[in-house]
């Protein structure tokens, strides 16, 4: 077994740009779906995802997930691979025009794995060669459990989606799931033109090897030149600029969600509140959203454990009442505390 090549990111929480988020958006509003359940709790708007510079951090994309999941309920996996199918090449701008550009699909995987922090995947991809096999594993052990079985059909929906993009002719040989077989596979079949295994020790896909030496039919090496050239100045750029939204968020959890205030949190940082908003704004977030953020997902994990009542985790959250959790907790997920509390595990 040989490893293609190794990802850029081990990690999902790593800065994107806002295609998806729109994309997923314009999902949901097919669905009935209004702005006001999509993007709750992001800080984002419609006006706002048009801007093709704006960067955004991923616990946004993943609130929108949620947000999604939460209105679909039992139809979550259907969705799920429905949702992937909308990722084409196009959708990954100028990351897609150098894998479609590439010489061939093995140049083209291994350009995708190099670069993969400009892509939208939350389960983090590796691929091996096994003989004449290529497999294709997906790795979601540190996607939060509640979204962790439709991010990975949506993940690799999508990446299916993208390899016939690039090479029409392209067909799995097999495919796995860790999680138990469904009430029906029409949707499975229908997107991977297979019947997978279920229940099985990973998620993975395999296709033939002999697809790595395959031309891609728009293979051009100077444009695949310039597209990398690009990719590699946006991936500098995001790079340094994506640490601060992880700062904030960190002091933010240390303290247990508790809001001292962004002059505080700017005090700790050694900067101004004045570069702190602004810096925050380059990272597509803002003060605000970090906080909701933070706060719903420590309210979530203190609720799901059953512990703890509303008034508890209202106090520990730093209200003053329990209300006012009571409403913000409503504002971010679309319904109560308790209501939530009351859900059996998914």
């Amino acid at each position: 077994m040989a490893e293609l090549a190794a990802p850029a990111v081990r990690d999902w929480d790593f800065p994107r740009s806002a295609a998806s988020i729109a994309l997923i958006s314009r999902f949901g509003a097919e669905r009935g779906l209004g702005e006001n359940v999509m993007l709750r709790g992001t800080a984002l708007d419609a006006a706002r995802l048009r801007d093709p510079e704006l960067q955004v951090d991923a616990r946004q994309e993943l609130a929108v997930v949620r947000n999604l999941v939460r209105a679909v309920g039992e139809r979550a996996d259907s969705t799920a691979l429905d949702l992937g199918c909308r990722y084409r090449v196009t959708t990954f701008g100028i990351f897609g025009f150098a894998c479609v550009s590439s010489p061939t699909l093995r140049d083209a995987m291994t350009f995708a794995l190099r670069y993969l922090d400009l892509s939208f995947t939350f389960c983090i991809p590796s691929v091996s060669v096994e003989g004449d096999a290529i497999v294709l594993t997906m790795h979601d052990d540190k996607v939060p459990a509640d979204v962790a079985r439709f991010l990975v059909l949506r993940d690799l929906s999508a990446i299916v989606t993208v390899l016939r993009d690039l090479l029409p002719a392209v067909e799995l040989r097999a495919l796995t799931f860790r999680h138990a077989t469904p009430s029906t596979t029409d949707s499975y079949h229908k997107v991977f033109r297979i019947v997978p295994v279920f229940s099985a020790p990973s998620c993975a896909a395999t296709i033939d090897a002999g697809f790595l030496s395959h031309p891609l039919p728009q293979a051009n090496e100077h444009t695949v030149a310039i597209c990398e050239a690009q990719c590699r100045a946006m991936v500098t750029r995001r790079r340094r600029r994506s640490g601060i939204a992880h700062e904030v968020r960190e002091r933010l959890i240390r303290v247990g969600g508790v809001d001292s205030g962004m002059d505080e949190v700017a005090r700790w940082l050694a900067m101004s509140p004045r570069t702190l908003r602004r810096r925050l704004t380059e990272a597509g977030t803002s003060y605000r959203g970090l906080v909701d953020e933070v706060r719903q997902t420590l309210a979530e994990e203190m609720l799901a454990t059953g512990a703890l009542s509303v008034e508890d985790v209202a106090v520990r959250l730093g209200y003053a009442e329990a209300s006012s959790f009571i409403y913000a907790f409503k504002r971010w997920t679309g319904t109560t505390p308790a209501a939530f509390a009351r859900r059996p595990a998914r």
